[in-house]
């Protein structure tokens, strides 16, 4: 017996109604990144390893997907290595390109590619799949979507300003309230560890930080001590863990803990900016929320840092998320030209809409009218009245198979039940005669007969 085919884990099949929602989630949030003035692109799905490796921090690394290189990949692979098992060194020899882990990487390398196409300041989105080998569980998949916007070019604040409404706008129209977009800057996060005796571990200190509300407070101290950070440093800590109010509130706290740290001053100045800006413009029904332990654990962040959730009763890890990146093209070669960018997690978005019954009912629909197929000509009839439904943008669609000896039609009104066709039209010797089309509404049963004009009408 044939084993049953599967798919591996973390990947999903998507069926006619899923991709219906998907689409629609993908159309807002690609209208409201053409309204900000965004241009798309789209790069490949998998790339150098070297233009990914080294760009996520030790954690990240591990989570890419290499590619084998073509035919004999381990003909690079001497005796003397095989036989040391070091899977790294080994990698490099039988693997020369990985899956893309996000957009916004092989974004910077598309930048410096095509510097000399490129307008600067430079705004684009890209909606397209990307791959972690992440472990798979609720919200977290290995192949799924990201949708970004990033503006390269620019050093100003009012990107960030800019991003926040946009956030804000997109669930605004899918009917999201009460999304919480949480905002943090990585200069305040080296003042802090400038702060506690740990600038040299800045990287250990923020991926610890960063689990904080996956692991909580004591196993985040923990994690910090086994990555050599004092406890008399981690001590000074204790009150950002039990930092409360609101954003202005939270904003003079830091200014005391941070007074000694001219890096992150300069943070509070810059989260100080963008909140006033916030204030003044106003937010339609997302909250903006100070939270001095996101650290969003990637390396190439140096400025403001963005972490979207989910309304409060939902279990949900973050619905989108981003920030600033001061040279993140300096990497490839082009140097000094500041970025800042934001995505939106399409897969956790749509699990939360659906949580929420946010969907629009009318979302799925599919076919609108069936024609019931008795012959060859009566199918023919048919086409002529579905192609003119068709061109005034109704869906329609003939049953393939005709009916033989009377049989097949109980079968042929199952489908159209089954897949919720509102209406179906039975064409016969009598309907060809008079150029009329009988019309029977499935959900309440009735039967009348109309011309095409009134066909037409009648199913819009």
């Amino acid at each position: 017996m044939a084993q049953k085919p599967s798919i591996p884990k973390g990947t999903r099949d998507f069926n006619p109604e899923q991709v219906a929602k998907r689409n629609y989630i993908f159309s807002t949030i690609k209208t409201q990144f053409q309204t900000f003035g965004f241009q798309p692109i789209e790069t490949p799905s998998f790339e150098n390893s070297d233009t990914l490796m080294g760009k996520y921090g030790e954690e990240g690394d591990r989570l890419i997907f290499k590619i084998l290189n073509s035919g004999d990949y381990l003909s690079k692979v001497n005796d003397e290595l095989y036989t040391e098992k070091d899977s790294n060194k080994t990698t490099a020899k039988i693997s020369e390109k990985a899956l893309r882990y996000d957009l916004t990487v092989p974004f910077a390398r598309y930048v410096v590619q095509h510097q000399n196409e490129i307008d600067f300041p430079f705004k684009r989105y890209q909606m397209q799949p990307v791959w972690r080998a992440d472990r798979p569980q609720k919200g977290r998949f290995r192949e799924f979507y990201q949708c970004d916007a990033d503006v390269v070019g620019s050093d100003s604040l009012w990107q960030e300003v800019e991003f926040i409404q946009l956030y804000d706008n997109v669930f605004t129209a899918l009917g999201l309230k009460g999304a919480t977009i949480k905002i943090n800057n990585r200069k305040i996060l080296s003042g802090i560890a400038e702060v506690i005796g740990a600038s040299d571990k800045l990287i250990d200190f923020t991926v610890a930080l960063d689990k904080l509300d996956k692991i909580g407070e004591e196993k985040v101290k923990e994690e910090m001590l086994g990555k050599g950070i004092p406890q008399s440093g981690i001590d000074k800590l204790q009150p950002l863990f039990s930092l409360s109010g609101n954003f202005e509130a939270q904003i003079e706290s830091l200014k005391g803990i941070l007074s000694t740290s001219e890096e992150g001053k300069k943070g509070i100045e810059e989260l100080d900016f963008i909140n006033n800006a916030i204030s003044a413009l106003g937010l339609q029904t997302a909250n903006l929320q100070l939270d001095v332990t996101l650290a969003r654990g990637l390396n190439y962040y140096t400025g403001a840092i963005f972490e979207v959730s989910a309304p409060e009763g939902v279990k949900m890890g973050s619905i989108g998320g981003g920030g600033r990146y001061a040279d993140l093209t300096g990497v490839f070669g082009l140097k000094n030209v500041s970025g800042v960018g934001i995505s939106f997690g399409l897969d956790r978005i749509y699990l939360v809409l659906e949580e929420l019954g946010l969907f629009p009912e009318t979302i799925a629909k599919s076919t609108e009218v069936m024609f019931i197929n008795f012959g060859d000509k009566e199918a023919l009839f048919s086409l002529k009245a579905i192609k003119a439904l068709r061109e005034a943008g109704v869906n329609a669609e003939l049953y393939p198979d005709k009916i033989t000896n009377g049989k097949h039609m109980k079968k042929q009104m199952n489908y159209a039940n089954k897949r919720e066709i509102p209406f179906v039209v039975l064409v016969g010797e009598e309907e060809m005669d008079n150029a009329v089309y009988t019309l029977k509404d499935m959900k309440s049963g009735a039967q009348t007969k109309v011309s095409l004009e009134g066909l037409i009408t009648a199913v819009k």
